[in-house]
C-alpha cells in the first residue's frame, strides 16, 4: 500500500503491473480490495491502479459530503502524481458514479470506460432521504447494522446461502469502512448530478456490466445506458447480483480482458 497527498487528504492506492493504465474505482461501502481478482488477472498485461476513495479503506476521512465530482478530481490528482495522462477508467456501483463524473470533467483523459452495476440517473427524493438517514445511522451506530441490511441486496440468494467466503469478504469490507467516510459518501451520492442526458455525449468505447439479479441497480438501468452511450456494449452476468465482479469473477474478468484488448491496443 502507498499513500500520497491529494488536495486535502492522504489517498491510499495500489499501482501494480505495467502497460496501458487501467484505473478501477470501488463502490460503497467497500475499498480497493474489491478489485483483488481483477488486479491479479490484468497486471501481467496492464498497469492497474486501484485507489481507496476519500473516507474509505486506508485513505483519510472527510467531513461533509464527499461528492462524486470531488472523488473524480482525487482520481485525476492521483493520475497526475503517477504520471498517467490517459487511462481506461472503470467503476462499480458508486465507483461508476465517480467514473461518469470523471469522464464528464476530464474527457480527454479517458481511453475507455467500464460501468459495472451502476446507473446514470440521480437519486429520487425518497432515495436522497434514505441516504441521509443511513448517514446518520452510520455515525450514531457504526457499520454493523448497515452491513446486515445491505448484504441481502448486494448478493444473490444463492451466494448468501452457498458461498460463505464471498459473504464474509463483502461483510468484512463494509465493517472496515469508517463511519465518517460512509456518511460523507452517502451525502455525496445524494447530491450527485443526473447524468442521463450527458451519457449520450460519451464518445469513448464503453463496456457496461451488470449482474442479472442486481437488486440495487437493476438490469433495466444498464440497458438504458447501453441505448444512450454510443460505442457501448452490454454484458449481463447470470447468477450475479450487485457485486458481480466477486460473484462471477471468471466471466467478469474475461469480458474485461476482451474489452481492454480492443480499447488499449
Amino acid at each position: 500500500m502507498t499513500t500520497t497527498s491529494i488536495d486535502d487528504i492522504q489517498l491510499a492506492y495500489d499501482d501494480v503491473g505495467s502497460g496501458f493504465p487501467v484505473v478501477l474505482i470501488h463502490g460503497y461501502p467497500f475499498n480497493r480490495s474489491l478489485w483483488k481478482e481483477q488486479v491479479e488477472a490484468l497486471s501481467s498485461s496492464y498497469r492497474v491502479v486501484t485507489p481507496d476513495l476519500r473516507g474509505f479503506g486506508e485513505s483519510d476521512t472527510y467531513e461533509g459530503p464527499a461528492t462524486m465530482n470531488r472523488m473524480a478530481q482525487d482520481v485525476a490528482g492521483l493520475m497526475d502524481y503517477l504520471g498517467i495522462d490517459q487511462a481506461v477508467i472503470g467503476g462499480l456501483s458508486m465507483g461508476g458514479y465517480v467514473a461518469l463524473a470523471f469522464v464528464k470533467q476530464f474527457p480527454s483523459r479517458v481511453k475507455g470506460l467500464v460501468l459495472a452495476d451502476t446507473r446514470a440517473q440521480a437519486d429520487t427524493e425518497e432515495g436522497k432521504q434514505t441516504r441521509h438517514q443511513q448517514a446518520e445511522k452510520a455515525l450514531s451506530e457504526g457499520m454493523a447494522g448497515i452491513a446486515d441490511a445491505m448484504l441481502p441486496k448486494l448478493l444473490t440468494p444463492e451466494t448468501v446461502s452457498k458461498r460463505p467466503e464471498v459473504v464474509k469478504r463483502v461483510r468484512d469490507m463494509m465493517l472496515k469502512t469508517k463511519p465518517q467516510g460512509a456518511a460523507s459518501a452517502l451525502l455525496g451520492m445524494a447530491e450527485r448530478e443526473d447524468q442521463s442526458e450527458f451519457i449520450s455525449t460519451i464518445g469513448v468505447p464503453t463496456m457496461i456490466v451488470v449482474g442479472r439479479e442486481d437488486a440495487i441497480t437493476p438490469l433495466a438501468d444498464s440497458e438504458t445506458m447501453n441505448s444512450k452511450i454510443q460505442h457501448s456494449r452490454l454484458v449481463v452476468l447470470d447468477n450475479a447480483g450487485h457485486v458481480s465482479n466477486l460473484e462471477q469473477t471468471e466471466h467478469f474478468n474475461y469480458a474485461l480482458m476482451k474489452f481492454l484488448e480492443r480499447v488499449a491496443a
